[in-house]
């Protein structure tokens, strides 16, 4: 299965009337049995509306990126499978060669430090089989450079006799970064900079780039999560829209928010989480129910806040995940979320949604239901303070949490 560019297939979605599919346009080449120009595919396709050529424009483009089409010098569309082509993505080794890691899941190709001359770690590219290595594996040669993966390089600058170069601090990027003389923005010998790439690597010259930002001086103290960021192309600075939005939010609850949702602000839920925990998105509360049980298990409702498609979800999903250093969090979420409404803080209202759950005395589910709610945490608890409290009976501790004590035991009890 090919993974569609979603750039250019969000631009080709944008035209109202239809554009032939993916499918279609591989059958126009593959019967045409010779590459095709765009005119030439516009006319197959009989596609009239210009802006439905516009359209398809992005779609041909998008194949491109994607490896199905080559679009080669003659500007003429060539299917990958007719030019007997591999489309993957190169993986760079600290030695000097690299490796083709096929779309199609095939066995990699092994690339000589030769052909690693003109990509780079992380580039998409087209590769034709030219035989076995001396260790017997597939040995490809680079035919085209479909997309590069490095924007930037992160590195140490160095200095010599007026020549500036920048050795990657990612080993699998086998080639050092030339930067010309006013391209240096300030660097010294020595430095660790951030440079942006203005001209890729060829067979016959190596990449050119230009300094964009100097992170200090080598080994210095918290560089190693400035050289992270920057060389895992983490973001970690937030679009102006992103900031606009999660301060259209405020800080606390909206009373218009709490509407139509079940009350749980008078049921003592409690997040259990490590000493070093940063964010509280989950809590829970259990009762005893005659013999039965009763467990509430509540999560923070982020969806309530973050909106389909809109410039929360779409950073969000940019960003996947939160990322931990030793003292530092990239989130995924502003902080007016990720530490805000958005986060179990105890003693203050938070929406959430929650799975109300019976069970058996042995254990067995009787029935469950879920809630829009909306909570107030009574306490935040550590997993050392409740095993102190539950499993230990601490008195000092039992005494603090005197009011949730006996719900704390019931959840003690019924796990």
């Amino acid at each position: 299965m090919v993974s569609k560019d979603p750039h250019y297939e969000r631009e080709a979605a944008k035209y109202d009337n239809p554009i032939p599919s993916r499918e279609l346009i591989l059958e126009l080449l593959n019967n045409a049995g010779k590459p095709l120009k765009f005119t030439d595919i516009i006319d197959g396709l009989e596609v009239v509306d210009p802006a439905s050529q516009e359209a398809l424009g992005y779609r041909l483009r998008a194949m491109t990126r994607d490896g199905q089409l080559i679009f080669n010098r003659r500007k003429q569309y060539v299917p990958v499978e007719h030019a007997d082509l591999i489309a993957g993505r190169v993986m760079g080794h600290p030695d000097g060669f690299g490796f083709l890691i096929p779309d199609d899941k095939s066995d990699d190709l092994y690339l000589s430090a030769k052909q690693m001359r003109r990509v780079m770690h992380g580039d998409k590219a087209l590769v034709s089989t030219i035989g076995l290595d001396r260790k017997g594996r597939k040995e490809g040669a680079i035919v085209e450079v479909l997309d590069r993966g490095s924007k930037q390089i992160v590195g140490r600058y160095f200095e010599e006799s007026g020549i500036g170069s920048i050795e990657p601090d990612n080993s699998r990027i086998g080639q050092n970064i030339f930067i010309p003389p006013n391209n240096k923005n300030g660097a010294k010998n020595g430095q660790i900079v951030v440079a942006s790439i203005i001209e890729y690597p060829t067979m016959r010259s190596q990449a050119i780039g230009k300094i964009t930002d100097i992170l200090g001086e080598h080994m210095a103290p918290g560089m190693e999560i400035d050289i992270a960021l920057r060389s895992h192309d983490l973001p970690f600075e937030w679009p102006k829209e992103v900031v606009t939005a999660s301060k259209k939010l405020g800080a606390e609850v909206a009373e218009e928010d709490k509407k139509n949702r079940l009350d749980l602000r008078n049921t003592p839920l409690v997040t259990i989480d490590g000493a070093d925990a940063r964010d509280f998105d989950d809590a829970v509360y259990c009762e005893r129910n005659g013999k039965n049980w009763k467990l509430y298990v509540a999560i923070a409702d982020v969806s309530h806040y973050v909106i389909k498609d809109e410039a929360l979800d779409k950073e969000a999903v940019k960003r996947g995940t939160s990322v931990y250093f030793p003292k530092q969090v990239i989130p995924m979420l502003p902080e007016a979320l990720s530490n805000g409404l958005c986060s179990l803080n105890p003693h203050v209202d938070r929406l959430c949604m929650v799975c109300e759950i019976n069970i058996k005395a042995n254990g067995k589910l009787i029935d469950y239901k879920f809630h829009e709610a909306i909570m107030h945490s009574a306490a935040r608890l550590t997993y050392d303070e409740m095993a102190a409290i539950v499993v230990d009976q601490d008195d000092d501790l039992r005494e603090k949490y005197a009011d949730i004590v006996t719900h704390l035991d019931d959840l003690y009890g019924l796990y």
